[in-house]
C-alpha cells in the first residue's frame, strides 16, 4: 500500500514538474518606444531591461487594437475583437459559446490561474467567474500546493489617467513619482507627431517617471518570484495592454496606438519551449490574437479550431508565412463612433477610415483629463496651429494612409497619394479586404443595428447567415467610404435595395461625399423614413451634407422621440454633436433620460452635462 501511494505521488508530483508556470505582467497604456530597451535613451528602466536583456524581445508586437477592453476580449478568447462582436469599447454584447477563454483550458490541464485584477472583457457575462481568483488580493501564492499556476498582474501605474492632475498628486504624495520630474520639461524630447505646447512637454516628463515607476513594481514581481523559488520553473511575460498615452496614442491605429512592448523571458528548464536564445531580439509580427495559442502551445495543447492566432513559443509553435500581417481594428470608443481598420507587416502600415468625415481627434472625451490634450485642443480653438496639428481636428480626413515605419517610424509622412507607392497601396488595400471578409468583420454592420438584425442571437452568428454576401458588403462599404464621385450612381441605386446594411452604406456613402451627393437628395429624404435608426441618421446627416440643413437637422432632432436602443441613441447624439446642435436638443428629453435608469450610460453622461450647462 505504501509502494502505490508513493508511486502515485510520484506520478502527481511529475506531472506538476513536466508543466512551466506561466507569469504575465501586463502594463497598461504604454507604447514600445517608452523602455529603453527598445532604444528609448531618456527612459530609466534596468528592470525590464534586465528581462529583455536575459529573455526575447519582439521588436514588432501589437494590440491589434489601441484601447483595453476591446484588445483584452481579443485576448481572452484567441480571437479578433470584430469577429466576436465585441470591437466597441464598453459594450456588453453577447458572443457564441464556441469562443472559449483560454483560462478555461489551462484550467481543465490542472493550472490554478489568478487574475490581479482588471477584467473589462466587453462582452457578456461574469468576467470573475473565468478565473480561480481575480480580485487586487489574487495571487498564485493561493493556489494548491503542488499546482502549477498562470498568472496576471495587471499595473495601473502607467495608465492614462496617470496624467490626470488629482493622479499626478496622489501618485507623488505615495512616493510613486517625484515630486519634480527627473528630465526638466523644457529639456525632454517631444516626438514630431505632437505640438510642442509647455503642457505636452510637462506630461512627457512627468510619464517617464511613470514609467520608472511602473519598472520598479515589475521587479518586485520579478524579485518575489525568484524569491518564492519559482523563477526557473516559471516563464514571464510582460507586455502592453495597448500603446498610448499622449495625444495620438491611446485609440489610435498609428505605432504610438498599437505597437507595445513585449518580453518574455523563458528559464533554462523549458529551453525547448522557444526556438530563441536568451538575449535575441525578434523582428516576426505577433499580437494579441496570438496570445491564447501560445500560451495553449506552451503546455502542449493544440489550437482549438475558433482560435486566429499563431502560437509563436512552444511545442505548438507554427512559423510566420512570409507575409504575415497584423490586422489592425478601431471602433466606437467611449462615446464617439467611427470605424478604421489596418494593417502591418512590421514595416509597411495601411490604415483605412470608414468614416472619413469625422475629425481624427478626438476620439473620446476621457482624455480630456490630461493637461496635454486640453492645450492641444485649446491651441486648435484658438487658431494657433498649422499643418498636421490643426488638420488631426477637423474634419473630412484622408481615406487612405501608407507609412513607411522603418524610414518615419513616428508615422507623419504620408504616402497614400504618392504615385511611387501606389503598388504598395493597392496590394494592402486588397489584402484588408479580404481580411475582413475572412474574419468576418462585424463592423460592416453599424452598432445600433446589431439587435435589430440579429435580435436572438449574437451578430457574429448573423454575420455567418451572410457569408456568401461578406465580399460584396465589404466591397459595398470600401466604396461608401472611398469619397470617389463616380460611385454616387451606385449610392442611389442602393438606397432601395432590400439588404438594410447595403441601404446604410448607401446613405454614408453620400454622407462622406457631402455637396457632391446632392443629386442624391430625392433617395436620401426617402431613406430618413427607413425602418433602421442608422440608415434615418447616415441619410439624415447627408442631408445637411449636401446643404439641406433644416430637413436634415429636424430629422435628427426627431430621433431622439423614437424608441430606439441605447447603440442608437448614442449615434444620434453623435450626428448632433458633429453638427454642433446639441442646445438643440429638447430639455423634455434631458429630464427624460435622468429619469431613465436603463438609458445607456453614455447617454446619461450627455444628458447630465446638458442639464448642468443649463443650469449656469
Amino acid at each position: 500500500m505504501f509502494r502505490l501511494l508513493l508511486l502515485l505521488f510520484c506520478l502527481g508530483s511529475a506531472t506538476a514538474a513536466d508543466k512551466p508556470n506561466i507569469l504575465w505582467i501586463v502594463s497598461e497604456d504604454n507604447d514600445y518606444h517608452w523602455l529603453g530597451c527598445y532604444g528609448n535613451k531618456e527612459a530609466v528602466t534596468p528592470n525590464l531591461d534586465r528581462l529583455a536583456g536575459n529573455g526575447i524581445l519582439f521588436t514588432h508586437a501589437y494590440s491589434n487594437a489601441p484601447v483595453c477592453a476591446v484588445a483584452r476580449s481579443t485576448i481572452l478568447n484567441g480571437a479578433y475583437a470584430v469577429t466576436q462582436g465585441t470591437q466597441h469599447m464598453r459594450s456588453r454584447h453577447e458572443i457564441p459559446k464556441r469562443f472559449k477563454p483560454y483560462v478555461s483550458y489551462l484550467k481543465e490541464a490542472g493550472y490554478y490561474c489568478s487574475n490581479n485584477s482588471k477584467t473589462d472583457y466587453n462582452f457578456k457575462g461574469n468576467d470573475k467567474a473565468i478565473w480561480d481568483e481575480s480580485s487586487n488580493k489574487a495571487h498564485y501564492k493561493n493556489r494548491p500546493e503542488g499546482k502549477p499556476f498562470f498568472a496576471i498582474f495587471n499595473l495601473g501605474i502607467s495608465h492614462e489617467s496617470s496624467l490626470f492632475a488629482n493622479s499626478i498628486k496622489k501618485n507623488r504624495k505615495r512616493g510613486l513619482i517625484p515630486q519634480t520630474p527627473r528630465i526638466s520639461p523644457d529639456k525632454v524630447i517631444v516626438p514630431p507627431y505632437l505640438p510642442d505646447l509647455p503642457e505636452i512637454r510637462n506630461d512627457l516628463a512627468i510619464y517617464h517617471d511613470n514609467i520608472t515607476a511602473l519598472d520598479t513594481q515589475v521587479g518586485a514581481i520579478l524579485a518575489e518570484l525568484k524569491k518564492r523559488g519559482l523563477a526557473d520553473d516559471t516563464i514571464v511575460f510582460y507586455y502592453g495592454d495597448h500603446g498610448g498615452i499622449l495625444p495620438r496614442g491611446k485609440r489610435y491605429l498609428k505605432d504610438t496606438g498599437v505597437r507595445i512592448p513585449m518580453l518574455v523571458h523563458v528559464p533554462e528548464k523549458w529551453k525547448t519551449l522557444s526556438p530563441f536564445k536568451p538575449g535575441q531580439k525578434v523582428d516576426e509580427p505577433v499580437s494579441f490574437v496570438d496570445l491564447a495559442p501560445t500560451v495553449l502551445s506552451l503546455i502542449d495543447h493544440k489550437k482549438p479550431e475558433q482560435m486566429q492566432g499563431r502560437a509563436f513559443l512552444g511545442n505548438e509553435r507554427t512559423e510566420p508565412d512570409k507575409d504575415d500581417v497584423v490586422f489592425l481594428f478601431a471602433d466606437r470608443f467611449d462615446e464617439i463612433y467611427g470605424m478604421r481598420r489596418g494593417l502591418t507587416d512590421g514595416r509597411w502600415k495601411y490604415i483605412r477610415r470608414f468614416t472619413p468625415n469625422l475629425a481624427a481627434a478626438p476620439y473620446s472625451y476621457y482624455q480630456f483629463g490630461q493637461a496635454g490634450w486640453t492645450a492641444w485642443q485649446k491651441a486648435w480653438k484658438n487658431g494657433k496651429l498649422t499643418g498636421r496639428f490643426k488638420e488631426i481636428w477637423e474634419p473630412n480626413q484622408p481615406v487612405e494612409e501608407l507609412f513607411d515605419t522603418r524610414s518615419d517610424p513616428w508615422e507623419v509622412n504620408n504616402l497614400a497619394n504618392n504615385p511611387a507607392y501606389g503598388e504598395q497601396l493597392t496590394a494592402m488595400r486588397a489584402r484588408l479586404k479580404s481580411t475582413m471578409v475572412q474574419v468576418r468583420d462585424t463592423g460592416i454592420i453599424p452598432e445600433p443595428m446589431f439587435a435589430e438584425l440579429s435580435p436572438t442571437t449574437p451578430i457574429n452568428q448573423y454575420m455567418q447567415t451572410r457569408e456568401d454576401n461578406l465580399p460584396v458588403l465589404a466591397d459595398i462599404a470600401f466604396a461608401a467610404s472611398s469619397r470617389d464621385p463616380k460611385k454616387l450612381d451606385d449610392f442611389i441605386a442602393w438606397t432601395t435595395s432590400p439588404d438594410p446594411v447595403t441601404r446604410y452604406w448607401a446613405a454614408h456613402g453620400c454622407l462622406v461625399l457631402g455637396k457632391t451627393a446632392a443629386p442624391a437628395e430625392e433617395a436620401l429624404t426617402k431613406l430618413i423614413a427607413d425602418e433602421h435608426s442608422a440608415i434615418r441618421v447616415a441619410a439624415a446627416q447627408a442631408l445637411v451634407a449636401i446643404g439641406k440643413d433644416q430637413e436634415g437637422r429636424s430629422a435628427l432632432l426627431g430621433e431622439l422621440d423614437k424608441n430606439i436602443n441605447e447603440y442608437s441613441q448614442q449615434n444620434v447624439i453623435n450626428a448632433l454633436t458633429s453638427l454642433n446642435a446639441l442646445d438643440d436638443i429638447p430639455q423634455e428629453w434631458v429630464d427624460a433620460t435622468l429619469k431613465n435608469k436603463k438609458a445607456g450610460q453614455y447617454v446619461q453622461r450627455l444628458a447630465q452635462r446638458l442639464q448642468a450647462s443649463r443650469k449656469k
